[in-house]
């Protein structure tokens, strides 16, 4: 799991750092840097991702993710399809924080079953 986490937070940063020419960088570099930071702590420092603590800000993150995601669904017709999100923003962003909640709920449970296992 420490490779997979390592993974998915070295991507995590490389979305982060495609925001730099994006009108609203300023929002996105941190949105995605979140989950990248949780993401390089599950993979370098796994033994402190079940204490209660980390355990409540992940599911915060994730709570702010899943109402952001809500919040910005993509309402395109055919929003997943190459042609639309390569031309539309909205379906861009929307898919963006769809990645943001996706990675968030996996470290979430990552957290959880450490949790669970070091009681």
């Amino acid at each position: 799991m420490r490779y997979l986490h390592g993974a998915l937070a070295l991507v995590l940063l490389l979305f982060a750092g495609v925001q730099y020419n994006d009108p609203d960088f300023y929002l996105w570099i941190p949105l995605y840097l979140v989950p990248a930071l949780w993401a390089g702590l599950a993979a370098l420092r796994p033994d402190l991702l079940g204490r209660p603590l980390a355990v409540r800000g992940l599911v915060l993150c994730l709570a702010a993710a899943l109402v952001g995601t809500a919040m910005i669904w993509p309402t395109d017709p055919g929003w997943w399809r190459r042609d639309v999100w390569w031309e539309s923003e909205a379906a861009r962003e929307g898919m963006g924080m769809m990645i943001i909640a996706a990675s968030l709920l996996a470290l979430t449970a990552t957290a959880l079953v450490r949790r669970r296992r070091s009681r």
